[in-house]
């Protein structure tokens, strides 16, 4: 039986992308220009486009039309990428570590082992934490400005667990989710895989364009808003107070859940009140100190509601059973003995130096973030290709991150992602070095 016409059309299209016939940042026909020269509809001119980009060989931008992709960067560049090579230097993704960390740990797991209580660390533990573990991160969050009973956290295997188990058990496939129009990939990812319907909320310079959330809210049948108020990533914003309230009587008035995403808040010094201190009744908390301590251990929380409580201890059972004691109890003595807090303030301090560094480097170029933050957004020119430019950089051994993974509408800025945390100061400078002199070469040009 012969193919359809599309997919024949399909097949030919791919065979130039991929032999290089069309070279890579190639602007397509438009689909009405397509049609006219194949002899198709509209339509199927629209669904050949479509087919090629679920095939990761196109990309469609809004009003700019569709674009061969760069085939040297993984359609899922971000979340996605497979580990860097060893001879790359990583500004992909932030694992920052400081001097002395390693011995910290020796110390401290020589503590547990002699401790009275390791053979109890081998066995099951309750669900969602022992009582005194959780009430540690009670304390911790009481640093943070949140009143909380250490019934109502919950103790996850780092924070993209607790985003997980928070999805499994509030929300339902279907369900519409206003998000950020760049956000978090770790939430793409599990929004994707639990078929929820996000909806992209256009960014002003320090938050989401609370208009248009209240335009969705009224519009349509909103049943979560997934948020990062503290040190936003990509972007690195802090919402003022004023939004803050603004925000909770949003959804007050229209009743989503607040998923409140605060895994970078630790290096914002005195930001606002979170959205979980002002609003406990609606929001459910999410973070961990794999960021703050190290990413190697997994140990993030919850903090919800006491009606949710119950839905997230199963989804913890059913992910997990429950999160290794022996890693916990560790952390949790660093909360009490002060350690955690000695930690996040040297790496806030780091964090500032590298960007201070950054802008340093990369002086000149429209540069967005913040002062402490780990990461910093570089926007391209419209006519220029982040993809293009991510290429060349991988060829050099340096690896980044387009907007791509970061996006939530259908138009995808021309912008990469700088992780800053991850290398050494002296590599990160010549690195950054390179990523200027590359970026003014072939996008600023």
């Amino acid at each position: 039986m012969a193919a359809p016409r599309y997919k024949t059309l399909v097949d030919a299209l791919a065979a130039d992308i991929r032999t290089g016939r069309l070279a890579p940042g190639a602007r397509l026909p438009t689909h009405r220009a397509l049609a006219a020269r194949e002899g198709i509809a509209v339509v199927t001119a629209t669904r050949v486009y479509a087919e090629l980009e679920t095939m990761g060989l196109v990309s469609r931008e809004q009003g700019r039309g569709t674009f061969v992709r760069e085939m040297a960067v993984p359609a899922g560049h971000g979340i996605d990428q497979q580990a860097v090579a060893t001879d790359a230097v990583d500004l992909n993704f932030n694992y920052p570590s400081l001097p002395g960390q390693a011995d910290l740990l020796r110390q401290a797991l020589r503590e547990v082992a002699t401790s009275g209580d390791l053979e109890s660390l081998l066995r099951y533990q309750p669900h969602r934490g022992r009582p005194q573990d959780r009430a540690s991160l009670a304390r911790h969050l009481g640093r943070r400005g949140i009143s909380a009973d250490a019934d109502r956290i919950l103790i996850a295997n780092g924070a993209q667990h607790g985003l997980a188990i928070t999805v499994m058990a509030m929300l339902s496939a279907g369900d519409v989710v206003a998000v950020d129009a760049l956000t978090y990939p770790g939430f793409k990812v599990l929004a994707h895989a639990f078929h929820l319907d996000l909806e992209p909320i256009p960014t002003t310079t320090d938050g989401p364009d609370l208009d248009a959330l209240e335009k969705l809210c009224a519009t349509r049948p909103v049943r979560a808003i997934y948020t990062m108020p503290t040190l936003h990533n990509p972007l690195g914003w802090v919402m003022p107070a004023t939004d803050r309230t603004r925000l909770i009587r949003i959804a007050r008035q229209h009743g989503p859940l607040i998923i409140e995403d605060a895994s970078y808040a630790y290096l914002v010094e005195d930001p606002p009140p979170p959205l979980a201190a002002t609003a406990p009744d609606i929001t459910v908390y999410v973070s961990g100190l794999s960021k703050s301590i190290a990413t190697g251990l997994r140990v993030g929380f919850v903090l919800a509601p006491p009606a949710a409580v119950p839905s997230l201890e199963r989804a913890i059972r059913a992910t997990t059973w429950n999160t290794p004691a022996l890693t916990t109890a560790l952390v949790c003595r660093w909360l009490d003995d002060g350690t955690v807090n000695h930690l996040e303030a040297r790496k806030r301090q780091d964090a500032r130096m590298r960007q201070a560094l950054a802008r340093q480097e990369l002086a000149g170029l429209p540069l967005i973030g913040h002062a402490s933050s780990y990461f910093i957004w570089l926007p391209l020119p419209d006519d220029a290709r982040a993809d293009r430019l991510t290429a060349t950089l991988a060829r050099r051994h340096i690896s980044v991150t387009t907007a791509e993974p970061f996006t939530t509408s259908t138009h995808t800025p021309q912008a990469i992602r700088l992780a800053l945390g991850s290398t050494d100061l002296d590599t990160l400078r010549s690195t950054l070095r390179t990523v200027r002199r590359l970026a003014v070469e072939d996008a600023y040009a």
